[in-house]
């Protein structure tokens, strides 16, 4: 049930449910490259038509077999696939309970879809919809080809597109220390979307008539 009185969430985006992903892989092929963290953060809507970050589902993912891991994307995101405390699950388990969350989100919002939002959203795209094929899931609840990308969103709106220097314009913390985990990085660029979209409203941008 949509608790946001009469300003909702799919009124703004023709019925799509924005949820911003981020992935953390062994590499930039999404074909062959492991999947090591994915991330889902989830954005609602208040009284005023305003968005914020809800919450966000993050979960440390088993290479799939035969994945292929680059060492130089272990140096640059600090992971170590098979550390014995990550406990990490299987992407299958994965996406199976991300997609749950999302759907239940979706129903609670009264949305028909939910579109990816991600900074530079084709990487993580093509990770997810890689993942989708490999694991044979029939009910992905992302529209297979759109998306909302935060770094084309961000050069319009601080003429910047690397994610800690547009949260930077945007007056948003950015520790560079903790960059390069999903979760970390899905929810700093849930808060840039969600200010892109809350500064255009507030400057007079469209929005849909909530009367």
């Amino acid at each position: 049930m949509n608790d946001s009185g009469g300003h909702q969430i799919s009124d703004r985006f023709r019925g799509f449910l924005p949820v911003i992903i981020d992935v953390e892989t062994g590499g930039f092929v999404a074909s062959t490259d492991a999947i090591l963290e994915v991330a889902a953060s989830i954005v609602r809507m208040d009284e005023e038509g305003l968005l914020s970050v809800h919450r966000t589902h993050n979960f440390h993912v088993m290479p799939f077999e035969g994945a292929n891991i680059e060492q130089s994307a272990l140096d640059f995101t600090g992971i170590d696939p098979y550390h014995p405390f990550r406990e990490a699950i299987p992407e299958e388990e994965a996406l199976a309970e991300l997609f749950r969350a999302v759907r239940k989100e979706i129903r609670e919002q009264g949305c028909n879809r939910a579109i990816l939002v991600g900074h530079n959203a084709h990487f993580d795209a093509g990770f997810i919809n890689a993942a989708v094929e490999r694991c044979s899931i029939k009910r992905n609840p992302f529209h297979p080809f759109s998306f909302f990308d935060t770094a084309t969103l961000s050069g319009l709106a601080y003429g910047q597109t690397v994610l800690a220097k547009a949260c930077a314009e945007a007056g948003i913390a950015f520790d560079n220390s903790e960059a390069h985990s999903a979760a970390y990085d899905a929810e700093r660029t849930a808060e840039l979307f969600c200010d892109i979209v809350n500064r255009w409203k507030e400057s007079g941008g469209w929005m849909p008539d909530f009367s």
